[in-house]
């Protein structure tokens, strides 16, 4: 018995761990890294990455960490996953403010195309993802490994799809957790893979 639940405890941590690294934010960081490093010179690479940095982690992470902060002092319980649907539409509006404006930062910069272009779908994919949740919860954290994934394999070829390895982890531990059902995590994971390719396709050629 005390064997079973040391099981899933450490079952529990380890999902909240990953939700955590995996947080779309979060994990946007090692993706424009990898991108920038490969196009940019060590001073570019530099500037570019922490620009990437400041607006989809940095600015989002701390207005949402702020705003959960106000909640909790008006007596609601709430924590960085947003449980609730309704709850996630005014950080999703602040969230994609901040990529738009990154989005303009890097063009106006001349980033790697590259770069710009995951910026640009962090914005409309959490865009769509804002009004999608006006109706139905989906996955975030999925989206956020899905986008990243297709960028890198556009860039590096199928060496890139090892981003995608976590997905499945991600995927797991978002319903195992109870903050997603299959169907919102599946539906998150492929919205990122298509509404991205698309991007590319039409950004592109």
């Amino acid at each position: 018995m005390t064997g079973h639940f040391i099981k899933d405890d450490f079952k529990k941590q380890f999902a909240v761990f990953i939700s955590y690294v995996a947080y779309a934010p979060i994990i946007s960081i090692p993706a424009f890294a990898i991108i920038n490093y490969y196009f940019l010179n060590f001073h570019d690479f530099i500037v570019i990455t922490t620009i990437c940095a400041i607006f989809t982690c940095i600015l989002p992470v701390l207005f949402v960490l702020r705003w959960i902060e106000g909640k909790r002092h008006r007596g609601q319980k709430m924590d960085m996953d947003i449980p609730e649907r309704k709850d996630r539409n005014y950080p999703l509006i602040i969230v994609i403010l901040s990529y738009f404006i990154g989005t303009t930062v890097l063009y106006a910069l001349n980033a790697p195309v590259m770069t710009t272009i995951l910026m640009f779908s962090y914005f409309l994919n959490t865009l769509i993802v804002f009004f999608i949740n006006l109706y139905w919860k989906i996955s975030i954290h999925a989206m956020g490994v899905a986008g990243p994934t297709v960028v890198l394999i556009y860039t590096f070829g199928p060496v890139g799809a090892i981003f995608a390895a976590v997905l499945p982890i991600v995927m797991w531990s978002r319903v195992y957790l109870k903050r997603h059902t299959v169907g919102q995590v599946i539906t998150g994971a492929l919205l990122g893979f298509i509404l991205t390719i698309l991007q590319i396709h039409f950004l592109i050629n």
